[in-house]
């Protein structure tokens, strides 16, 4: 075995290796670009080394500057993960070449799997079922066209040399044929260099299931059973399970002999994963990955094995730790990918710094491979990707109903992420009935993002919580600084002489002003908001965690302060608050009538002027002291101070008119 291992990858897979590397007592050795400098693989790594720029092409992409690591800290082997060069023939040359082991299969494999056409051809003559097409050399759009014909339509065109989506059309009618192939070869080009293409049959809703194989240099090859990867939105997988549902034991051995005969067929070694399409009764050759694969979690899951130290035996020489006979499943696993994305807005790649990042604690039940901590900031050159949340259970349903809940537990501030688009497909009742296929997310799309609603209730209860349990904390902190921590001022419980104590909470949610009426209770708070009253209480932490009770039901959450906004992170779903600042009303009311009201019962705590004196646009008027806050009144236009009503000390209900500014311009009040 290796002493040290040069991971040539970043985030959640670079992190997934070294825990193996870790457990077996291997060196780890991590590479990053100056984006990367502070990221969480680089922190985890025994050492690590700068190999560039934070563009990929200029960093994880540059072969001599990932062997110039490896040289510099004597690493005998190179892990490529998945991505990046973990594919890439050239690069499997290079390490042999330079005298490192290529953590993966022979440079051939890579090459023979590497163009679809030639995979399909190589499968062909392997007796794989191949889906009805054509994958020959002829490129022009003449003959394409005349081949379309001859499959049938609908057709799908596809990228010869990659994968992803790219370059990729469905064309349901002839006349749309020529425009949708310039179309994919434009796109083909651009995303691999290579604008062949090849075309196949379209098959309306089939499954997406795959194999994991494994051979050694020994003549020994297995697989590890199947996933299903169905639930996919434009060719991209979400969610992957294993067992596949529904999956009979002699439809599993014929696939995995499928599997096992296209790995022989190439002279393959290590880990690899056989795609399938599956129509009713039928499968299909899709496409070999000659890497590990993003989901290989659940395959682990489900048979006790790590697939990384597989990967390391194999390439050291050794045979495959198990035969097929000694393989079993055991249980059901699920995977969920967490992308930094917002699903409303078509997926679009989200950026920023994780300001709150909290993810259920993991078991044996529970797995996270995570590539991103609490305050990284998530760039814009790499995939989206933050972490992998994986769960096993006895059978399907439990292991459903643990994906539920951790889904529900996770926490996210800073950037927006696709958590509840994913508690959305673990609810849906089609997804609980193993009624899957690859038109799921496009066929519940609205039911899975739904449109904004306004905030509930509950929502709007805990985030007034919040902010009266924070301005309690604020008022400790700042009775324990002063000269008088026992004056009755630093009170907040809205104690006022001969009147109810009460006060207002006016949030604005999605542009939609709501009001809260908070009546102080000796073991809590009475909340009026939409004709309906609310009995509150509860702690918050220092880190927004809160332990909240209403109307004597008691539940966890947090509310979170981000961007002058208050997020409040509920059963797995956020929602976004802005505390309206009640000196912004009286400003506007300000500029049209020229009379400055309190915006809230506090105390005058200075005056800034005094009658007859001039003041300009956004002057001090008078600083109001509510919640053990000052707030400072400004003039809202330039004038002249007439009638003041209320001097230093005095207390103040909300609304009540303090002075009044004259309209210079105007000739009236301001």
């Amino acid at each position: 075995m290796f002493e040290k291992v040069l991971i040539a990858n970043r985030g959640e897979i670079a992190c997934r290796i070294m825990a193996t590397l870790r457990r077996l007592g291997i060196g780890s050795v991590a590479v990053y670009s100056e984006a990367d400098a502070k990221s969480a693989h680089v922190a985890l790594a025994g050492e690590a080394y700068a190999i560039g720029p934070a563009p990929a092409a200029e960093s994880y992409l540059k072969i001599d500057a990932v062997l110039a690591a490896a040289k510099r800290a004597g690493a005998q082997a190179i892990h490529p993960g998945y991505g990046f060069l973990s594919e890439n023939a050239d690069f499997a040359e290079a390490c042999a070449r330079a005298g490192i082991v290529f953590i993966g299969p022979p440079p051939e494999a890579i090459r023979a799997m590497g163009s679809k056409s030639a995979a399909k051809d190589l499968m062909a003559k392997a007796g794989v079922p191949l889906v009805p097409g054509y994958h020959g050399g002829k490129q022009d759009a003449k003959h394409l066209a005349a081949e379309a014909k001859r499959i049938g339509f609908p057709v799908l065109i596809k990228a010869s040399a990659g994968g992803g989506g790219k370059g990729m059309r469905i064309v349901e009618r002839p006349g749309d044929f020529t425009e949708a192939l310039s179309s994919a070869k434009r796109e083909a080009a651009a995303a691999f260099g290579d604008d062949r293409v090849l075309l196949e049959a379209y098959l309306p809703s089939p499954r997406h299931i795959e194999i994991q194989i494994f051979a050694d240099s020994h003549g020994n090859a297995v697989h590890l059973f199947e996933r299903d990867c169905s639930i996919q939105r434009r060719y991209q997988k979400v969610i992957e399970e294993a067992p596949a549902p529904g999956m009979t034991a002699e439809r599993r051995a014929e696939m995995g002999a499928a599997a096992v005969a296209a790995a022989k067929a190439c002279g393959y070694t290590g880990a690899g994963t056989v795609e399938f399409i599956v129509q009713d009764d039928k499968f299909f050759f899709m496409e070999m990955n000659t890497r590990l694969q993003v989901e290989h979690p659940v395959t682990e899951m489900i048979t006790g094995q790590d697939l990384v130290e597989w990967q390391l035996r194999v390439v050291c020489g050794q045979t495959l730790p198990c035969t097929q006979d000694q393989l079993a499943i055991h249980g059901h696993a699920m995977e969920v990918r967490l992308y930094a994305e917002d699903p409303a807005r078509g997926f679009m790649p989200a950026t920023g710094c994780l300001t709150r990042l909290k993810f259920p604690d993991t078991n044996a039940h529970l797995r996270l491979d995570a590539g991103v901590r609490q305050g990284d900031t998530v760039p814009v050159h790499y995939d989206p990707m933050l972490a992998k949340l994986i769960v096993w259970g006895r059978d399907r349903a439990a292991a459903l109903a643990r994906l539920r809940t951790a889904l529900a537990g996770i926490e996210i501030v800073g950037v927006t992420a696709n958590t509840a688009f994913l508690a959305a497909i673990a609810a849906h009742p089609a997804y609980g009935a193993a009624e899957i296929d690859t038109g799921f997310i496009p066929k519940y799309i609205e039911e899975l993002i739904p449109a904004p609603a306004p905030a509930s209730d509950e929502v709007l209860a805990v985030a007034c919580l919040a902010e009266l349990l924070h301005r309690r904390a604020e008022s400790v902190a700042l009775a324990v600084r002063s000269s008088d921590p026992y004056s009755p001022w630093h009170d907040t419980a809205g104690w006022r002489l001969n009147v109810d104590t009460h006060s207002r909470l006016a949030f604005l949610d999605a542009g939609n002003e709501v009001v809260v009426t908070v009546s102080y209770r000796e073991a809590g708070y009475l909340l009026a908001l939409h004709d309906t009253e609310i009995s509150a209480a509860g702690v918050l932490d220092e880190d927004g965690a809160m332990r909240v009770e209403l109307d004597g039901r008691r539940f966890p959450a947090a509310v979170v302060r981000h961007e002058g906004d208050l997020i409040v992170l509920l059963r797995g779903a956020s929602h976004r608050l802005h505390l309206a600042d009640p000196l912004e009303a009286v400003a506007d009311e300000a500029e049209t009538v020229g009379r400055v009201l309190a915006p809230m019962p506090g105390k005058v705590v200075q005056l800034c002027v005094k009658p007859g004196d001039t003041v300009e646009r956004g002057a001090p008027l008078v600083v109001l002291e509510a919640m053990k806050m000052e707030h400072r009144l400004t003039a809202a236009a330039d004038g002249t101070v007439g009638e003041v009503f209320y001097a230093a000390g005095d207390l103040v209900e909300e609304g009540a008119e303090l002075l009044i500014v004259e309209d210079n311009h105007a000739g009236g009040a301001a």
